[in-house]
């Protein structure tokens, strides 16, 4: 088998870190036994660009329980996790090409060790194996039955390409759907971001301002979790709509010019370019930390700021890296600009990915099974697979919910009955 991780001889500690996960993923785990069986997947060849982590790596074992010839390669420089890559490989038996901490070369590098198996499928976070397919493989297009993503950010890149007609195969978009961004996006963000803030720097947050650039599910999450922990927490928006909700839900909103003049520790969470840049660098207070839950390294403009800084230390502590700027001020920025929750500690908890990896596995079961029959757009996930996934998700949780009555049931589809 090929694969590139740091160390195949981490495989066996890497395989505890699965198993304990899946302990906690269990409507996963019941996907995994039905599939073992019918083999849904079976000669399907799945190109996986993720976050290699624990949790990634039970979805992994998901898709080979059902037939499936599976590659994967790391969706971010910074979030791999090497003893997790290694017991993929070793125990798991999925090719896989992660390694952390890889430059930019090297990461385009697995992606195309990934893209070499000529996939039917394709499993995104982000949309780089996409984007990489259509600028430089159309060759291999011809194959491919259809593909997943499940980030904002990859969603939105994929819906340009949908408007523009560059896109050339049906994409679910998994990161749509309420199994997911619900859960997934505001709960497991919120709480993995704080995780990696405090992880990095081991700040009291308790009475510091705290600012959240953007209200999507992400930033609801992170503005809850930061609020829970005492700190006063300021909302930036570019849309009105979310801004009234944040306001709605007791947040403080400011334009980020102002923002930037308080502020003790910023979080951008947009899917957007240079949401603090140099304009904002300059006004900071000194010690202001700043760090990044969105997918791309690109939402803290860090080449603009290291043009005004005259020195400063990279990892003055782990994961933190410092600027002196030529006003004499000092800003620190966590985990390079990259994914805070992923780069500076352990991403989304397992129970969380339970739903957003259920619906990944039922989606490529979908796909593989509706071959040629879907449109070249951007897909929702079918409602009846979201509901199927919460029934079974509630039960393992132990809870019970009310059936309709035949008379709501009528009532709910009917319009003559009224006052």
């Amino acid at each position: 088998m090929k694969y590139d991780v740091k160390d195949i001889k981490l495989a066996n500690k890497g395989l505890e870190k699965i198993n304990w996960a899946n302990e906690q993923m269990p409507v996963l785990t019941e996907i995994r036994k039905r599939f073992e069986k019918e083999k849904p997947l079976k000669d399907v060849r799945i190109a996986a660009c993720l976050h290699v982590t624990s949790e990634t790596a039970n979805l992994m074992r998901t898709l080979k329980a059902g037939g499936a010839l599976v590659y994967l390669c790391a969706s971010n420089p910074l979030s791999t996790q090497d003893d997790t890559a290694a017991a993929i490989v070793k125990h798991v038996g999925v090719a896989t090409f992660a390694i952390r901490g890889e430059n930019r070369k090297v990461y385009y590098n697995h992606i195309e060790s990934v893209l070499s198996m000529k996939p039917h499928i394709t499993l995104d976070d982000g949309a780089d194996l996409v984007s990489t397919l259509h600028s430089q493989h159309t060759e291999w297009l011809d194959t491919i039955f259809g593909g997943m993503e499940e980030t904002t950010t990859g969603v939105i890149r994929l819906r340009s390409m949908e408007k523009s007609n560059a896109l050339k195969y049906p994409i679910v978009a998994v990161n749509d759907a309420e199994t997911k961004y619900l859960f997934d996006n505001r709960y497991g963000t919120g709480q993995s971001t704080i995780d990696g803030i405090i992880r990095a720097t081991n700040v009291l947050l308790a009475g510091k301002v705290f600012v959240v650039a953007g209200y999507g599910w992400c930033g609801r999450g992170l503005a809850m979790r930061a609020r829970g922990l005492g700190a006063n927490v300021i909302v930036t928006e570019v849309n009105p709509i979310r801004a009234i909700e944040a306001a709605m839900d007791g947040f403080s909103i400011k334009p980020m010019s102002e923002a930037v003049k308080i502020g003790d520790i910023f979080c951008t969470l947009t899917g957007n370019k240079h949401v603090l840049r140099v304009e904002h660098f300059t006004q900071m207070k000194n010690g202001a930390i700043l760090c990044n839950s969105g997918h791309f390294n690109v939402e803290i403009d860090l080449e603009g700021l290291d043009k005004i800084s005259k020195k400063g230390r990279m990892g003055i502590r782990s994961n933190i890296d410092e600027f002196m700027l030529k006003n004499g001020k000092t800003i620190f920025v966590l985990a390079q600009g990259r994914l805070v929750n992923l780069a500076c500690a352990e991403g989304h908890p397992p129970s969380v990915m339970d739903m957003s990896f259920a619906t990944q596995s039922l989606m490529a079961e979908y796909v593989a099974k509706n071959r040629g029959k879907m449109p070249v757009k951007v897909i929702d996930v079918p409602m009846e697979i979201e509901n199927w996934i919460a029934d079974l998700k509630l039960k393992t949780m132990g809870l019970k919910i009310d059936t309709m009555t035949p008379e709501q049931v009528k009532y709910v589809n009917s319009w003559q009955e009224g006052t």
